[in-house]
């Protein structure tokens, strides 16, 4: 296994967890933690990151994670039944939590890791920075994409479709990059705030528009289906709890990281609870002819309120994503630099152009791939799968390699041993399988001229 990018001498302390790690290697306490991590000590700094509390974080997370790919759920519910995709949901949620846990404990105990890609040079050497670096900017694109297409959906509902389709995703990608421009997440997390609370009104606007405009529908416990089409309804979730990938960078920006859990533990309840209310009521009043994008489903009047509302959250998950991949470049441009933490010149001119090429290739993302279930797959296939579950088995094996007495801490500690490798697995075979049925999916609806070409109206 590759060195860590910097050395501590702390093998000997002990960490608060779960049990059996009682000579796991400590996180650091915060006055030691400030001394090697990415930003250092910001008292004569002029740009200061590190400004947000635990609660603000818990609005960044809901407001980047609860998003557009909730409006996919019902439709999963839809493929599979009501009760597989309940578990399914409420699995997935209690994964994420998990997971949440072990790359928090990861980041406490290497203070330098700012992103995925420093902690792919830790377990993977050079090799494992640049892949998981590489990754991250592609996924954060992708998701910006993604919420410029949900922005296209929504803006096309409210004007009945009255203008050529690639306009409304240029539309949206106009201040998506003009909110992704502030340097620190802590300008960011005040508009998160109503971006938060979009979500969740719309979401409550849907419900209530599907319960006063239909039926209760002819619905199904169980469905018989194929893999491929069940193996959506996998995707699905997966890419609606899809933020992992930013918490390195989140907790990078906190005055107290060691209060991160609290963060994480408010996203994904309020995820997992919001996810299965919404799911259900939608799946039961629309039925299995429920859309993806499930606002899509309700009458007019409602459709355009539930996504009107939405619109603000749409743009703020986008900047947030775009934001994370130029801070990536950014930081790996400028580690240990003064065009970091100063007005320079040089620092905000670099800047501008990463946040607008991100924005930029999330925009031709979006018109080149004009169908949301299939850019849902597509990421939480690729990505996803590892950021939000497969990569964390790899960082709970390697700290335990590492600081515990290698493969002795492996076997002495077996349940957590046995629980890293399945998270692992589980990462490995959404990968696969994943990545396989949307590939399919894709060719079929081409054979099928089920999909317009890109940039065309």
């Amino acid at each position: 296994m590759a060195k860590d990018l910097e050395k501590h001498d702390l093998s000997s302390q002990s960490v608060e967890g779960s049990p059996g790690e009682d000579t796991l290697r400590e996180p650091l306490a915060e006055s030691h933690y400030h001394d090697t991590d990415v930003f250092g000590h910001e008292e004569d700094h002029e740009i200061v990151y590190k400004t947000l509390s635990w609660q603000l974080v818990a609005v960044l997370m809901i407001a980047e994670i609860v998003s557009n790919g909730m409006l996919s759920l019902p439709s999963s519910l839809a493929v599979v039944g009501l009760v597989p995709g309940i578990v399914l949901i409420v699995f997935l949620g209690v994964f994420g939590l998990f997971t949440s846990w072990i790359l928090i404990r990861f980041k406490l105990r290497h203070p330098e890791v700012h992103n995925m890609g420093d902690a792919g040079m830790i377990l993977f050497g050079p090799f494992g920075r640049e892949l998981l670096s590489t990754g991250t900017i592609i996924f954060a694109v992708f998701a910006t994409g993604g919420q410029l297409l949900a922005g296209q959906i929504a803006l096309g509902s409210l004007s009945n479709g009255k203008l050529c389709l690639m306009l409304y995703p240029g539309i949206f990608t106009i201040p998506t990059l003009i909110f992704s421009l502030p340097r620190t997440l802590d300008r960011l997390s005040w508009l998160s705030v109503p971006s938060v609370f979009s979500i969740l009104i719309a979401g409550i606007v849907g419900m209530v528009g599907a319960g006063v405009s239909f039926p209760v529908a002819s619905i199904s416990v169980t469905v018989n289906t194929s893999f491929v089409t069940a193996f959506i309804s996998v995707t699905n979730p997966v890419f609606a709890y899809a933020g992992h990938f930013m918490f390195f960078i989140l907790i990078s920006e906190m005055k107290h990281p060691t209060h991160a859990m609290r963060a994480a533990w408010v996203l994904q309840t309020f995820a997992t609870v919001f996810y299965v209310v919404f799911a259900v009521v939608l799946y039961i009043y629309v039925g299995p002819t429920v859309a993806s994008p499930a606002f899509s489903s309700l009458p007019e009047k409602w459709q355009k309120a539930a996504y009107g509302i939405a619109i603000p959250n749409f743009l703020i998950a986008g900047s947030l994503y775009s934001h994370t991949a130029a801070k990536l470049l950014f930081v790996r441009f400028f580690r240990k630099s003064r065009h970091l933490y100063s007005n320079t010149v040089l620092g905000w001119g670099v800047w501008i152009f990463l946040v607008f090429t991100m924005n930029a290739a999330a925009f031709v993302l979006a018109v080149g791939v004009p169908i949301f279930n299939y850019l849902i797959g597509i990421a939480a296939s690729l990505f996803a799968s590892w950021y939000t579950y497969g990569i964390a088995g790899a960082f709970w094996l390697y700290d335990a390699y590492m600081y515990r007495g290698g493969k002795e801490a492996w076997k002495r500690n077996w349940p957590m041993t046995g629980l890293s490798i399945a998270t692992l697995a589980a990462g490995a075979f959404i990968c696969v399988a994943g990545t396989y049925v949307t590939i399919k999916q894709i060719v079929d609806a081409y054979k099928n001229h089920l999909v317009a070409s890109p940039f065309t109206c």
